[in-house]
């Protein structure tokens, strides 16, 4: 049951990915930083499909360089946090 969530989770952020127009070829650390991302999220009363977006937008916004979780950067980035709650529709 695990691996078929797993499996899931990364089947959402990739398509996520792909609506957003960020790289169907993402990287493996991409996908365990968004993966990251929405298991943080899961408690905010989102959508999953919403929660991925977001995190998506987020991680495409980061340099690829960044250290921090989407979670620790989003913190310090407001305006960015901002623009990917308006194009994930986040309400």
């Amino acid at each position: 049951m695990k691996g078929l969530r797993s499996m899931l989770v990364a089947a959402a952020v990739m398509a996520a990915m792909t609506l957003t127009g960020g790289s169907a070829w993402a990287g493996a650390d991409d996908v365990k930083w968004v993966a990251q991302c929405i298991k943080d999220n899961k408690r905010e009363g989102q959508s999953e499909a919403t929660v991925a977006i977001y995190c998506n937008c987020m991680n495409n916004q980061m340099s690829d360089n960044e250290t921090q979780s989407i979670t620790a950067w989003e913190k310090t980035h407001p305006a960015e946090m901002a623009q990917c709650e308006k194009e994930a529709g986040w309400k």
